[in-house]
């Protein structure tokens, strides 16, 4: 496990400023979410880390090493991703799509030695997915090859997991399982979530962006307030508590409460 810090990290694309100043960390072992808005930043914040795009100003560190001054397999070794969108231009089976994971730290197109299979193995059924290890990737559903593309990552062996809005497209139950398997691993892991309650229920800690600023970051209990959700997302928020986790419980509705005092 790592500590994942960024120091005053902007982003720009095309000229236009899209992360501003932004500092982070996520400490070792937590389980770190990052919300807002659609548009706020936080894919863009995420690919940076993951060494998809550059920065303008700033730093990412990984136990005190700079990722933008690291060759890209060792800041592979360091950072795992799930990406948003993952497409498969290869028709590669289930086993062959996690031992990808391998690549940082394997030379170039050496075999699986049988410390890479089992550590493969070991992911697939971690993830719940060995018994399709020989089916075709692009036949899975949506879930399964979530399931298959965490595997992957696991593969890798990163002390820093980073996933970007992993339950997108699934439904309830796999959204749930997908995030229980992310929980049980001893990673350090930082997340970009679309839904408020999945934040407050798997996360130590949350950050939230608008406008590509940090405006508030803390413990879910401090954090998810009714007005910082009608600041930054316009809607009215009733939060309550969860009865068996004690994890903060959001009803949203449209609208915006009146400020009063």
């Amino acid at each position: 496990m790592a500590t994942l810090t960024l120091h005053d990290v902007h982003i720009t694309l095309t000229g236009i400023p899209i992360v501003s100043g932004v500092d982070l960390t996520a400490r070792t072992g937590q389980r770190v979410g990052i919300i807002g808005p659609n548009g706020s930043g936080k894919s863009t914040l995420l690919r940076a880390i993951y060494g998809h795009l550059p920065l303008r100003q700033g730093s990412i560190l990984v136990d005190g090493e700079d990722l933008s001054r690291l060759p890209p397999r060792r800041a592979a070794q360091l950072v795992a991703a799930l990406p948003q969108e993952t497409h498969s231009d290869f028709d590669v089976t289930v086993y062959e799509m996690a031992a990808m994971g391998r690549t940082p730290h394997k030379r170039p197109f050496a075999p699986d030695t049988a410390g890479d299979i089992g550590i493969v193995t070991d992911a697939l059924t971690h993830t719940g997915v060995l018994h399709l290890a020989d089916r075709r990737f692009a036949t899975l559903s949506g879930g399964e090859k979530q399931r298959v593309l965490l595997a992957r990552a696991l593969s890798q062996q990163a002390p820093v997991l980073v996933l970007d809005e992993p339950t997108n497209h699934l439904d309830v139950r796999h959204q749930f399982e997908l995030l229980d398997l992310v929980a049980a691993t001893d990673t350090t892991v930082l997340a970009a979530l679309h839904d408020l309650n999945l934040a407050a229920t798997y996360c130590d800690h949350v950050y939230v962006l608008a406008a590509g600023h940090l405006v508030a970051h803390g413990h879910p209990h401090t954090i998810l307030t009714p007005q910082l959700i009608s600041d930054v997302f316009g809607v009215h928020a009733h939060v309550t508590t969860t009865p068996d986790t004690g994890a903060p419980h959001l009803i949203l509705r449209p609208g915006t409460p009146s400020r009063t005092g």
